[in-house]
């Protein structure tokens, strides 16, 4: 099956742009600009949504918490089923340098996973999970939540871009129905030295 919609996840406004939680939004940004697909606001649609012939790239304007709200309306009205849904978001799971895609599976707590399969009634979708480190194993006493919302340093912002590039070429794979070969050339690729 192909990937008809692409979602970034992040939070709006400009206080939050830079911060951890942003990542998806970040690889948002950069298929929408492979593809040649501006963004435009659509409010019937929760967010802001570029188009390129079949396939849709999403970054919802709701908070992190509600992004199911404009996933479920896009998909709802494009008949997108959850198999043909590709989310990015940031994992605190994965260390900065490393990304992960993946089909189904629980939320981790992360609210915007969580709101989404609420909405979608399935968690079959596929998750890119770019790797933003958890404050203990980085040796930061930050909560979490904190942590998510503050800029990376230099250092683990490099780490990330480079994840999301190594996303970006992979992406043709998944729009022309080879989510296969899209995983195996993203995981077989080693994180920077």
């Amino acid at each position: 099956m192909s990937i008809r919609l692409i979602v970034g996840l992040g939070n709006i406004g400009p206080e939050y742009e830079d911060t951890r939680h942003n990542a998806g939004f970040w690889l948002a940004d950069l298929v929408a600009r492979s593809l040649g697909a501006p963004f435009r606001r659509e409010k019937g649609f929760h967010g802001e949504l570029a188009k390129a012939g079949s396939v849709f790239v999403l970054k919802p304007s709701t908070y992190m918490n509600r992004s199911g709200q404009a996933v479920g309306a896009l998909a709802a009205f494009y008949k997108i089923a959850p198999e043909e849904i590709l989310v990015a978001h940031d994992e605190l799971d994965l260390p900065p340098g490393t990304v992960k895609i993946k089909q189904g599976g629980g939320h981790a707590g992360h609210n915007g996973l969580k709101d989404i399969q609420a909405r979608l009634g399935s968690p079959d979708f596929w998750r890119v999970r770019i790797g933003i480190g958890h404050p203990r194993e980085l040796g930061m006493a930050q909560e979490v939540a904190d942590f998510v919302l503050h800029r990376p340093g230099r250092e683990h912002r490099e780490l990330i871009d480079q994840c999301i590039d190594r996303v970006a070429e992979v992406i043709p794979d998944a729009i022309g129905g080879s989510m296969q070969v899209a995983m195996m050339k993203l995981h077989a690729k080693k994180k920077p030295a």
